[in-house]
């Protein structure tokens, strides 16, 4: 039996999914069982808060492995697998981030409520065989900040069209997170996931475009602007500024490219072409 946080999520749908496809059992901790559906078959969906270790305590019985997201875990990593270990769970795979080094003030998920360096200590420091997968930019967050305008028009608004990143499709590392869990080649590794190509922000546009048979154009607005539009469509401002910080650091470098996806799973990892055919309709009017 495998327990699944933040299993409603970006990574944790994906991730469940690959586990029962493989026949493995599965436990999926969500805060509200009631409001999500779709499930797969045999899948034990349970309710539980891991920032609040007690609600998850009864579900540990039985649990072989746990993957432990870094936001839903919240302050509370080290409480989570203490428990764990408690209950004679023998693995974790941690969730954190390739900027994971970098100062906290660097990292701009911390202000979207991840806690990436606390969960891999965590897992590091918890007596449990470990495993901690860095991931890097979700090529999701390009449907998050891009698709509204591009179901409304041909041209894209944003900052620093040339910073650049390597989008990581999330079935890729819903992948590699299953293959740490039920193998035992990765205990001890620090496994450092990016898409296959570094993208800048106009390439990546362009890319859209073109799977979607149109052609779209990147217009490169000031970071002031960009900042002030994400803050009142709801973004943090201490979010914003941390982005507009990391785009000014960053700005014409490659995104970082590792092979860590290929080294896992043996294959290549997904283009960002691919990620976005298989979430054309977010795009589409």
């Amino acid at each position: 039996m495998y327990l699944i946080t933040g299993a409603s999520g970006l990574v944790g749908r994906p991730l469940v999914a690959k586990l029962a496809e493989e026949g493995v059992r599965v436990r999926a901790v969500t805060r509200d069982a009631k409001a999500t559906s779709g499930w797969p078959s045999g899948v034990e969906v349970v309710e539980g808060d891991p920032s609040v270790p007690e609600t998850i305590a009864p579900f540990m019985a039985g649990v072989t492995g746990i993957f432990l997201h870094s936001r839903a875990a919240a302050a509370a990593p080290a409480e989570v697998l203490a428990l764990a270990k408690d209950h004679g769970v023998r693995r974790v795979v941690a969730l954190s981030a390739t900027n994971v080094d970098e100062p906290a003030e660097d990292q701009p998920s911390r202000f979207q409520g991840d806690r990436n360096k606390e969960t891999e200590r965590a897992a590091v420091d918890s007596g449990l065989d470990w495993v901690s997968v860095r991931a890097s930019f979700f090529a999701a967050n390009t449907r998050l900040t891009w698709a509204g305008q591009i179901r409304a028009g041909d041209v894209v608004a944003g900052p620093f069209a040339n910073f650049a990143e390597a989008p990581l499709h999330e079935r890729d590392l819903a992948d590699v997170v299953a293959r740490a869990l039920v193998t035992d080649g990765f205990t001890g590794r620090k496994l450092e996931l990016t898409g296959p190509r570094s993208l800048t922000h106009a390439e990546m546009v362009g890319m859209i475009g073109t799977v979607l048979g149109r052609t779209l154009r990147y217009q490169e607005v000031p970071a002031d602007a960009a900042a002030g539009s994400m803050i009142a469509r709801g973004f943090p401002e201490a979010f914003v500024e941390a982005l507009m910080n990391r785009y000014r650091r960053l700005a014409g470098k490659p995104g970082l490219v590792t092979d860590g996806v290929a080294e896992a799973l043996g294959r290549p990892p997904r283009s960002y072409a691919d990620w976005v055919a298989d979430n054309a309709s977010a795009f589409r009017a």
